[in-house]
Formats: C-alpha cells, sequence, structure tokens
C-alpha cells in the first residue's frame, strides 16, 4: 500500500508532507511553493529527473537574490524525500545555484555560459523542440474548446488546458535557451586516457566497494535511467581529467564519499 501510494504521490502532497515535519515552516514555505508551481502541483514527484532538478537550478539562479535560499530549501525538500524514500535517486545531488557573473572583458562570461553537447545530444534536443513546436497547434485547439464552456468557475477542463500549455511553453523556452548557448563537442575524448564528456566510466565507491557505471554528457542529456550524467554535477566535476586510478572526492547531503575510478572507455 505504502509503495503505491509514493508511485502516485503528486510533488504538492509531498511538499505538504515535508513541510509538516520542519519545524522553521515559515521560512521554507515560499521557496518550496515556488518549485511546486514551476513542475505543476499535480505531477508526480518520482517523474522528476535529475535534468528538471538541474535546469531549475540554472533558471532560478538567473533571478534575484532570492535564489540561493530558494535553492537551499528546495534542496532540504529533495534530501528529506531521498531520505523518507519518496524517491529513488538523491536528487539533491544535481540542484546548484549557476554563476552568472560576467568578466569585465566579457570574454570569459560568454565562455561559462555555453553548454556543452554531444553531436547525440544536440539532435536529441532539436528534435524535442521540433516535436514540441508540431504540438502547438493541437494543444492551442485544446484550449479554444475548453475556453468554450462559459462556466469558468468550475471549468477544470480550461484549467488543466492552461497548465499543460504552460508546461508546453516552458519547456519550448527551455530547449530554446540551451541550444543558443549549445557548443557541439565533436571530439568527447581523446588518447590521453582521461574522462571527459562522451567517456564511459566505472567507479568504485570505497566504502562499500560497490561498482557503479556511467556515461558523461551535458546537462541536456542527463538519464538517469540509462546512467548519463552531466559532467557539471558533482561525481561529473570531479571525475573530469582523472584517469583510471584516480581517487576523487565527492560531496553529498550525507558527507563527502570517496570513489576511485576503475576504467575510462571512450
Amino acid at each position: 500500500m505504502t509503495e503505491n501510494i509514493t508511485a502516485t504521490m503528486t510533488l504538492q502532497d509531498a511538499v505538504n508532507q515535508y513541510l509538516r515535519s520542519v519545524k522553521d515552516t515559515k521560512s521554507n514555505a515560499h521557496a518550496v511553493t515556488h518549485f511546486v508551481r514551476w513542475f505543476g502541483q499535480e505531477r508526480s514527484l518520482r517523474s522528476l529527473r535529475p535534468s528538471d532538478i538541474e535546469r531549475y537550478g540554472e533558471e532560478t539562479s538567473k533571478s534575484s537574490g532570492e535564489a540561493q535560499r530558494r535553492l537551499e530549501a528546495v534542496r532540504g525538500f529533495l534530501t528529506y524525500a531521498k531520505k523518507e524514500g519518496l524517491i529513488d535517486v538523491n536528487l539533491a545531488m544535481h540542484l546548484r545555484l549557476r554563476r552568472t557573473g560576467v568578466s569585465d572583458s566579457g570574454g570569459e562570461g560568454v565562455a561559462a555560459d555555453r553548454i556543452e553537447v554531444t553531436p547525440e545530444g544536440h539532435n536529441a534536443l532539436n528534435s524535442e523542440l521540433t516535436e514540441l513546436l508540431s504540438r502547438r497547434p493541437q494543444m492551442a485547439e485544446e484550449l479554444r474548446l475548453a475556453m468554450a464552456d462559459k462556466d469558468f468557475r468550475e471549468n477544470a477542463p480550461l484549467d488543466a488546458a492552461r497548465e499543460k500549455q504552460a508546461h508546453l511553453e516552458a519547456r519550448i523556452r527551455e530547449l530554446e535557451g540551451t541550444l543558443k548557448r549549445a557548443v557541439v563537442v565533436e571530439n568527447a575524448s581523446d588518447n590521453s586516457g582521461r574522462a571527459r564528456m562522451g567517456s564511459r566510466i566505472r567507479l568504485r565507491r570505497l566504502d562499500t566497494d560497490q561498482e557503479v557505471e556511467y556515461t558523461l554528457v551535458g546537462p541536456g542529456e542527463v538519464d538517469a535511467r540509462q546512467r548519463r550524467i552531466s559532467v557539471q554535477s558533482p561525481v561529473g566535476r570531479a571525475v573530469v581529467n582523472c584517469s583510471a586510478g584516480d581517487e576523487v572526492e565527492v560531496a553529498a547531503p550525507a558527507g563527502v564519499i570517496r570513489f576511485r575510478l576503475e576504467a575510462v572507455e571512450s
């Protein structure tokens, strides 16, 4: 029964449960409410992907001085969700404050703002954008039909259509923004044997002796099910430019975790 409830739990329900568990509710409520509204109250918590969390962090970082406070509050919620078994993946590790400062010359700011992607990832982003753009006429028609019901007081189809359209347009804007900043890395690896974007790596966690394999990709290509992690994630940043045999430390909510890089494949 508990597993079924967890599997169908909405983001709003999960946040409500979290807020009941914390003492300083007032300071957290506004931030996590912003998080819920960004994704939609009825969205399943378990449907959130690492790439979704990274995009939220990037967009929130563009806002005012509230960005750091919001991200810290949301990180607390995601850590709670993992600890309570509401999600299987520790999404908190994919949430970080994106630095948006620009140097005096302007050149370094542009370079820092770019997003490196593999050719496959660039094609996937373009394909998704094309598919979403093709949905616009259908979405407009659904909205028109829903608005035909003049009783707006309890027009659930209209509310649903508006929310669906909002999610569609938000994702289109995200993809367009990503593609504008995207830089295709044709040769993601070289003959140095060092890990870099496009590499397949095998890590051994030193405290448990467990092994895990990942493929390092750009932020827009993350897929937890296929173990594709961003080079900008905590693990990705730790292993980039390392070779087999190197040991690295990764900061996690539970503390620092040490890994040994067992293998790097192009």
